[in-house]
């Protein structure tokens, strides 16, 4: 029957139930006005566009609270141009919360990549992975030169970069730019290995680290 609750005692959704119940007890008796304050609005100054593995928590790792981050997550973090979910997320968290950061975020041995790496069909993930196939296509000759090991993880790291040029290129981050606004994309890589965040180096802070080809204008049409 729709609605019931067929949970075992101890199973693991009453287990997260629990200790729900027991991080509210603890924050209130911190600040009994928490949650009526958090209830008031949003306002992130960093968006994550990060991989859905589950050893990827975000306010664990980084160590931050309710409110403090805007996330999406996706298989293989993936940022498609076409992709009206992402885009949505990236549209609201530039054009109306005014984040000040976005951080494309992968992380070593993802399953997403190693896939994508292998000719084994994964279902519907074969077409949400193909452009990671083609990204190791253009890349070919400096991923095979590499130990099979770190495959995977460089392939990673490229579609990181590739998010974050993707990311940079949109035209909601142009016009925040136009605005004189402060927006930083960035490219990180979770170590699993060692839990720490590996900066890629490839942030891009403004329009003139884009090709000039993206940078729209509203011309007449």
């Amino acid at each position: 029957m729709l609605g019931g609750d067929n949970h075992e005692p101890n199973s693991a959704v009453c287990q997260v139930i629990q200790n729900n119940k027991d991080w509210v007890g603890e924050m209130q008796a911190k600040n009994p006005e928490y949650f009526v304050d958090l209830a008031k609005g949003q306002s992130p100054k960093l968006l994550w566009i990060g991989c859905s593995d589950s050893r990827m928590a975000v306010d664990v790792l980084t160590q931050t609270n309710p409110g403090d981050i805007f996330i999406h997550r996706n298989i293989a973090n993936r940022i498609p141009s076409e992709d009206l979910n992402v885009l949505s997320v990236i549209e609201y968290a530039v054009k109306h919360l005014k984040v000040e950061h976005v951080i494309v975020a992968g992380h070593t041995a993802c399953g997403g990549v190693k896939a994508a790496l292998s000719n084994d069909s994964v279902g519907i993930l074969d077409h949400w992975l193909r452009p990671i196939k083609e990204l190791y296509v253009a890349n070919e000759d400096e991923i095979n030169a590499m130990p099979e090991h770190e495959r995977v993880d460089r392939l990673g790291e490229l579609n990181v970069i590739q998010g974050v040029r993707t990311v940079s290129k949109l035209p909601v981050v142009h016009e925040a730019w136009k605005e004189g606004r402060e927006l930083r994309i960035h490219g990180w890589m979770l170590q699993l290995h060692s839990g720490l965040l590996k900066d890629l180096d490839v942030s891009v802070a403004g329009p003139k680290q884009v090709e000039s080809i993206f940078k729209l204008t509203s011309g007449a049409h």
